[in-house]
Order: structure tokens, then C-alpha cells, then sequence
């Protein structure tokens, strides 16, 4: 029996999946709030409880979310129990990779769509598992290979040994606990040590041009210099084209469905680990042309002549590239740009990015920060602090009378962004709308 404290978590719930697909008995606990990532639980009829520490037994295996310490009542009996393995989330997961062919993604932004595309890509060439940090997670039998979303988040991603990884992006983030860009640079840079065969990054990043892997990597982007380039970029709100060359060489044409420079990016990234393992072109054209994205990044709703867009972006980067692709997909439509922060820490630290990200939408509108956002010592803002630097920006909250007042508007595209719990506000205005 495994049980997993804190199961609704976004890579604990794809790792429930994964070890129920393997034949284990699986159960777990957390917070009785419904969270999108329990549906595939709910699916595998994986028993979810309150947090007691009745649940807790000896003779289990023990998962414990990152997020949880000695303050749990289940994390607190687990560790005083003697017959027990008890594990927190990324340790489990180290152990995992080791008995696969692994894919380790990881890097600030893209990760999430990236681990999904190279999922939807290897499945196609051999049975592949997957974990993917939108709550996703599957092993088929006999997998061969192991994809999975790598956080750096407290360097929780030094306890993975993977064949290949990726990195997509170095910008700094989680500055509640890396004290600086060098800081933040050095755990990318001790992790890609640990790759066994191929380190592959993003060429593009700035930051990562500047970083000393201390071993040979292959790059990919559309600057000169990358080994695994993109040439004749265009897009449209109908997809984007472009060809590749791989040191110099043409290895493929590719006409792809979704818009967004940054999806170019990532795809890119996928076609450099194809490349390694000596997969066609013509098998990534046909993979990728049919991959329809990953839970909460970009997905799309339409009713009326309204559209609803919800995605995860809640570093200012991301927000702006979020944006520009909203912007290149429905050119014709008003945006309106729907943000709700996470951590005070970060929009303290990237006020003024923030502000000018979401300045790239025709209209901004902000939500207050959650009840439970941490609110580190010494940071004393709300979200008007934000607020303030953006001309017309209005503050909502998501309350019926706010999504009916939303609902009215025609010929427009609501951009619903945060890591929070935004797309049940975006659920609500779209429940009032009149088709």
C-alpha cells in the first residue's frame, strides 16, 4: 500500500496515477477544497480522505508533498513510525527515474507544455510513461521511456539522475528561496551534471548563454548559434510553419496548429531529443500536429463571440508571451487580461515587469491576492500596489455580481491567467453569458 500525504498535489496527483497504472494500491490525503488535479484520482477510484493520522500505518510506503513538514498530523506519525518507507515527493520520484530511458524537463517556463509534448511524441515510438505537472500522470506496460516535469523549486530537482534534460528557460523565480540570478543559475547548473547522456537547452536564453555547464550541451532556438534551429518562422491565428536545421543540415518541415512563439520553443526543444534518439521528422510532423496542449496552458472556450482563454502564467515572462499569442490567435477581439497573483514575494520582487507584461492587453483587470497566499516577513503590499501602475486597470472581485457584469460584454477575450484557482471565476462568467 502507498500512501500519499497531500495527493491533490499537481505532481503528487500524477504520481498516484503513475504508481496505480504500475499495479500498486494507492490512497491518500489532503484538503477537502476540489482541485482539478483529483479528477484523474476520482477516475482510477483512488480513495481520497481528510488529513488524520489514523491513515498513517506501519508496513506502507509513504509519500509526503513537498509542501508539508513536521506540522502535519499524518507527516508527524509517519516520521516516529519504524516499519515504514517514508519519502517526500521529489526523493520517490529520483528512485523512479532510475529504472527508464528518462526525459527530465525543467527550466522557469515551458515546462509543463514541453513534458507534455515529449510525452505525446515518445508514445508514439515506444511505450512511454509520463508525469506531467497539470496533475497529468500514466506508465504504460513495459514503458521504455520516462518523461517527466522537473521543479527547481529548493533544488528539489537534484534528487533526479535522468539520460536526457532539458531546459527551457532561466529567469529568476521562487526568490523566496534563491537568493539571487547566480544562485538560481547555479542549481541549473548543478542538475545538468547529473544527466547521464544528453543535456539539451535553450540557446535563445540569455542567461543560459552565460552559464557554465561544464560539459557539452546541445542547443536549440532560432539564433545562429544553435545547434537545432528554426528558419522561415511564420504564424497566424491558424498555426505556425517553419523548417528546422540541425547543425546545418535540413531536417524537417513542420506546419503545426498552435500559435505562439514561445510553443516554437518548446517544440523545438522535443524535435533535439528526436533528434538524439533518431526519430524522424516526419513522426514529430504528424505527433505534434495532433498535440492539443496541456491541462490549464492556453486552453480555449468559446461561446457567443466571447472567448475564454485559461492559462497558468504567473511570472511576468510568461505573462507576456501569453498575451502575444492571445493577441496573434484572436486579432480581430478586444483583450482583456484577468490576473490573480500567488505569492506576494514575487510581484514585490517583479512589480514593474508585471505591469508592463500585462499593459500588453487592451484592458487589465486583477484579482486580490488568495486568503492562503504566503506572505513572507517584511513584505507589506496588496494588489492596488499593482494596480497602480497600470492606467485603467480595475480591481474585481470574483463574485457573481462581478462575472454577470463580465458576461455582458461581446466580442471579446477574456485571458484568465494565475497558478491559482482562476478558472473557476472564468467558469462562473461564462455560465452567465447569453449565447
Amino acid at each position: 500500500m502507498v500512501h500519499f500525504i497531500g495527493i491533490k498535489g499537481s505532481g503528487m496527483a500524477s504520481l498516484a496515477c503513475i504508481l496505480n497504472d504500475m499495479g500498486e494500491e494507492v490512497k491518500g490525503s489532503d484538503i477537502e477544497k476540489y482541485i482539478f488535479t483529483q479528477k484523474p484520482l476520482e477516475e482510477r477510484n483512488i480513495k481520497i480522505t481528510s488529513f488524520d493520522e489514523s491513515n498513517i500505518n506501519e508496513n506502507e510506503t509513504i509519500i509526503i508533498g513537498n509542501a508539508f513538514d513536521d506540522t502535519n498530523v499524518e507527516v508527524k506519525k509517519a516520521k516516529s513510525l519504524k516499519n515504514a518507507e517514508v519519502y517526500y515527493y521529489h526523493e520517490y520520484l529520483g528512485k523512479l527515474v532510475e529504472k527508464y530511458t528518462s526525459v527530465s524537463i525543467a527550466g522557469t517556463h515551458g515546462k509543463t507544455t514541453t513534458t507534455s509534448m515529449m510525452a505525446h511524441l515518445l508514445m508514439a515510438v515506444q511505450p512511454t510513461g509520463f508525469l506531467i505537472g497539470d496533475g497529468s500522470g500514466d506508465m504504460e506496460k513495459n514503458a521504455h521511456y520516462f518523461v517527466l516535469e522537473s521543479c527547481e523549486y529548493q533544488r528539489h530537482f537534484m534528487a533526479y539522475h535522468p539520460d536526457y534534460a532539458i531546459i527551457t528557460s532561466v529567469d529568476l523565480d521562487h526568490i523566496d528561496y534563491y537568493r539571487d540570478l547566480d544562485d538560481y543559475k547555479s542549481a541549473f547548473i548543478d542538475f545538468g551534471k547529473q544527466v547521464k547522456k544528453q543535456l539539451i537547452v535553450f540557446g535563445d536564453d540569455q542567461n543560459i548563454q552565460s552559464m557554465d555547464f561544464q560539459r557539452p550541451v546541445l542547443t536549440y532556438g532560432m539564433g545562429e548559434n544553435c545547434d537545432v534551429r528554426a528558419i522561415n518562422f511564420s504564424e497566424d491565428e491558424n498555426g505556425m510553419t517553419f523548417d528546422v536545421m540541425i547543425h546545418h543540415k535540413l531536417y524537417g518541415h513542420f506546419d503545426l496548429p498552435y500559435v505562439g512563439i514561445h510553443l516554437c520553443w518548446n517544440t523545438l526543444a522535443v524535435i533535439a531529443l528526436a533528434y538524439c534518439e533518431h526519430i524522424a521528422a516526419d513522426v514529430v510532423q504528424r505527433q505534434m500536429s495532433t498535440f492539443e496542449g496541456a491541462k490549464r496552458r492556453f486552453a480555449i472556450e468559446n461561446k457567443g463571440t466571447q472567448t475564454y482563454i485559461d492559462d497558468y502564467a504567473h511570472h511576468p515572462t510568461a505573462i507576456a508571451l501569453t498575451i502575444e499569442a492571445a493577441r496573434i490567435k484572436f486579432p480581430d477581439k478586444k483583450l482583456v487580461a484577468i490576473f490573480k497573483p500567488d505569492r506576494y514575494s514575487r510581484i514585490y520582487a517583479f512589480m514593474d515587469e508585471f505591469a508592463r507584461s500585462l499593459q500588453k492587453a487592451d484592458e487589465v483587470i486583477l484579482c486580490p491576492f488568495p486568503e492562503n497566499a504566503k506572505k513572507e516577513e517584511g513584505i507589506d503590499i496588496d494588489i492596488y500596489d499593482l494596480a497602480k501602475l497600470i492606467p485603467g486597470c480595475r480591481v474585481m472581485n470574483e463574485t457573481e455580481e462581478n462575472a454577470r457584469i463580465l458576461s455582458q460584454e461581446e466580442n471579446v477575450t477574456y485571458l484568465f491567467m494565475s497558478s491559482k484557482d482562476i478558472y473557476k471565476w472564468k467558469d462562473l462568467v461564462k455560465s452567465f453569458h447569453c449565447s
